[in-house]
């Protein structure tokens, strides 16, 4: 029994207790000071009249004080009771009645769907992703309330217990496609031992909190595990160090010698304060420049006039040595690296991932965190100048901030600003939406856990879509031809019209990849385009 249940009990009981204690005072006052005794049924109505307040008791008038007094007693009393039950019970059950609820099952037909158990910050993403693939989902979300806010939201959600046989059966995980185990790691490997409980067939991808606990979530039986804070630490890692980040994974491959790339341009490079007709990219490295992050908004394509800042990452196609090339110009001019030139702040797991991958990159770097262990060089807040300076933030040339609080990395970011006005900040976001707020303090690059971890999510159980996910807002799609065969890539205006950027087509067995407005698009051609969520949507609605 809830606590609205019990309330309205009480309530009940204590209201039947009173009601009758005035019948038996009334059925006595009458016969006693008013020589009119009265059969115990004509005492309870008068009561209830007065209570109800219907009537103000149908023997009124009264002679007798004692009676006169007993009836104003009985009246304040049943005002009093009925001005209680209205906020205290009648309104709760108007809003209750009122309320949206999320069903305990899914109402509609539905298979080749994904189960996503608990709802995280990183769940929008994956949602996200899979609305613009047109894959259906459900959340299964054990807590009343939060499943209740979901639907409301728009979310397909139900109220039930993802550790049950029962509760994955009313998110038919039998006809689902995959089932997605996001809570601590004790729940998600009960989640994915259930779920091979219902149907062994199921995909079950499992987000691991701590990487040594990776083992048991494979020993439940988990077909994947994913721990989402250690890509975080290697794609911060990579824009420090000097190799081109490379975007694409092992499963998308457009020929041995092309890729795309996130290049970050530094703030001492010469590229800082020219746009980007200025530069002379395209025509000095040969690559294709498919969009770029300003201030962390992603734009595709970038305009001719966007100007080139410190903070600015541009997407990139090209060869090999192209790539390289551009990375070249997107330095500082003075890059070599001095000890402490870096500087990690916050030694959790995704700052000793960041360590790792400057340590292979042979980056000499210093780091400061609150605890004293293996690994870190000064024990310090991050939030105080003084730690900070001690860590050599006033000299250095690149600052990580790897802190799991995003309250903390916007104040450390505007105190590294203040200490060192033109260090290079590069800052992990815990939500998607401090991201922004990161940047207005000071950061040059922001990369949010629940963007990366949701993507991470997508591209897992989108494999057959062939679909790259990458840090930000951007995709990487295989897609057939569809209306674009027989057409030139210039007459079909892909770019203006979607946003989206053709980098290279498959044609019988060849890449090719130096494409012009005068390439011609064939049957059975396939394309790989980049764009924004939006724009590959777009592209889809225009072209296939």
């Amino acid at each position: 029994m809830d606590t609205w249940q019990r309330r309205t009990l009480l309530y009940v009981i204590g209201l039947a207790g009173v009601i009758l204690a005035f019948t038996f005072g009334y059925d006595y006052g009458m016969g006693a000071f008013e020589n009119e005794p009265r059969e115990f049924l004509h005492a309870l109505q008068v009561v209830v009249e007065t209570f109800t307040t219907t009537g103000y008791g149908s023997d009124a008038p009264w002679d007798s004080n004692a009676m006169r007094l007993f009836v104003i007693v009985m009246d304040v009393t049943g005002v009093v009771l009925i001005f209680l039950a209205l906020p205290v019970l009648m309104f709760p059950l108007f809003e209750e009645a009122m309320k949206t609820k999320a069903p305990t099952t899914v109402e509609r037909d539905l298979s080749d769907h994904v189960v996503i158990c608990h709802f995280t910050p990183r769940g929008e993403t994956l949602v996200a992703e899979l609305e613009s693939w047109d894959v259906d989902y459900v959340v299964v979300e054990p807590d009343r309330d939060r499943a209740n806010d979901l639907y409301e939201e728009g979310y397909h959600a139900i109220h039930a217990d993802p550790q049950s046989v029962e509760g994955l059966e009313k998110a038919k995980l039998a006809d689902a496609r995959a089932l997605v185990a996001d809570a601590s790691d004790q729940v998600n490997t009960s989640i994915v031992l259930t779920a091979r409980e219902v149907d062994e067939r199921v995909r079950t991808v499992s987000v691991v909190e701590e990487p040594d606990r990776a083992k048991y979530h494979d020993l439940a039986g988990a077909d994947a595990v994913l721990s989402p804070r250690g890509l975080l630490g290697e794609s911060l890692a990579s824009k420090v160090t000097t190799g081109v980040s490379a975007t694409l994974g092992e499963d998308f491959e457009l020929g041995e010698d092309f890729d795309i790339a996130e290049l970050p341009i530094h703030r001492g490079s010469d590229l800082v304060g020219l746009t980007l007709a200025e530069s002379g990219i395209r025509e000095e490295t040969g690559v294709n420049v498919i969009g770029a992050w300003f201030h962390g908004e992603f734009v595709s394509p970038p305009s001719p006039d966007a100007e080139l800042t410190g903070s600015t990452v541009l997407l990139a196609s090209g060869t090999a040595a192209q790539l390289e090339a551009l990375k070249s110009k997107t330095l500082s001019s003075v890059r070599g690296f001095r000890r402490g030139e870096t500087v990690v702040v916050g030694y959790g797991e995704v700052g000793e991932t960041i360590a790792g991958g400057l340590d292979e990159a042979n980056v000499p770097y210093t780091v400061i965190d609150r605890a004293e262990k293996s690994g870190v060089d000064v024990i310090g807040d991050a939030t105080e100048p003084e730690d900070l300076e001690a860590a050599g933030v006033a000299d250095a040339r690149t600052v990580i901030l790897a802190l799991s609080d995003d309250t903390d990395t916007e104040f450390a970011t505007l105190v590294i600003r203040d200490l060192n006005p033109d260090v290079e900040i590069i800052a992990r976001a815990e939500e998607t939406e401090n991201v922004q707020k990161m940047y207005r303090a000071g950061a040059d690059y922001v990369l949010s856990l629940a963007t990366v971890s949701g993507r991470m999510l997508a591209s897992t159980i989108l494999e057959d879509e062939d679909v790259i996910s990458m840090d930000q807002q951007v995709e990487i799609v295989r897609t057939d031809a569809g209306s674009l065969a027989g057409r030139t890539l210039g007459e079909a205006d892909v770019r203006s019209k979607t946003g989206c950027t053709v980098v290279a087509v498959e044609r019988d067995g060849t890449v090719l990849t130096d494409l012009g407005p005068d390439v011609e698009v064939r049957y059975g051609d396939k394309l790989v385009i980049a764009g924004t969520d939006a724009g590959v949507d777009r592209f889809t609605e225009l072209f296939e």
